[in-house]
């Protein structure tokens, strides 16, 4: 069996981080980890608390996995400060750890800052080196890059900007986008469209979490990158339409709606 960690906060309502993320990997076969950065007071409404781990504590948790159960893949999540993303980086490193997936969460649905704005830099500067793909959404593009996503010349650009930073695969997702769901898939300055149906239904609390942790699985199982964006890609469109209406706003997805994609 295929062995992925996901390295987030928790959501106490399950719709997004750690528990979308082990959820995400139990439908996909493989065994899923965990190392938990913060824990966040949340549901469908909002966030109204965030207690970080130490990075010390972050730290042995990555021990205790990488000396035992070494996985196949890591996703990244949520990191708020610059001290808990230096001992993952420096973790990841040392442990020699592959197909690392960075989801670069900034903001909430809800617009509660997830990342402190001066802890930007260092998740760049960490992160990048060790990251084999990044999957920013349009904002999270836009302060990566410095350059407007609103449409898909903005994505390119912003693609563009970014891999003079960043050697690896950079997924810029369009759920954003007005017209489109398409992603743009950025590899060896080539820049390859991700068809995506948009799909009616309101409830996306924790889309890029499940999105980022199916890449990492397949990633694990040995798909390519731009295999396993489609592969994932295709997941997450199943599970919007699969239309769970949980919670009284911005509802969770059904993780295990898994027939149509498989």
């Amino acid at each position: 069996m295929k062995k992925v960690l996901t390295i987030a906060g928790s959501d106490c309502s399950g719709g997004a981080g750690i528990q979308a993320d082990l959820k995400t990997m139990t439908v996909h076969g493989v065994y899923g980890m965990s190392v938990i950065t913060a824990l966040t007071a949340q549901n469908t409404t909002g966030v109204y608390g965030i207690t970080d781990a130490s990075p010390e504590f972050v730290g042995k948790q990555m021990d205790c996995v990488f000396t035992d159960i070494v996985p196949d893949a890591v996703k990244i999540g949520m990191v708020s400060n610059s001290e808990i993303i230096g001992i993952i980086a420096e973790r990841l490193t040392y442990y020699h750890a592959k197909n690392i997936v960075l989801d670069p969460i900034m903001i909430a649905t809800s617009k509660s800052e997830l990342l402190q704005s001066n802890a930007r830099e260092t998740l760049m500067a960490k992160f990048f080196p060790v990251a084999g793909i990044i999957t920013p959404n349009l904002y999270e593009a836009e302060i990566l890059s410095g350059v407007k996503t609103g449409d898909k010349n903005g994505m390119i650009n912003a693609a563009e900007k970014i891999a003079e930073r960043f050697q690896g695969g950079i997924l810029i997702k369009g759920g954003h986008l007005k017209d489109t769901a398409d992603d743009l898939l950025y590899t060896n300055q080539k820049a390859v469209w991700i068809r995506g149906e948009r799909v009616d239904n309101p409830n996306t609390h924790g889309t890029g979490c499940t999105l980022s942790s199916a890449i990492a699985c397949n990633l694990a199982k040995g798909y390519c990158i731009e295999d396993s964006v489609r592969r994932s890609k295709k997941y997450l469109t199943e599970v919007l339409k699969a239309g769970l209406d949980l919670g009284r706003q911005n509802g969770p997805l059904n993780h295990m709606r898994r027939q149509e994609w498989q």
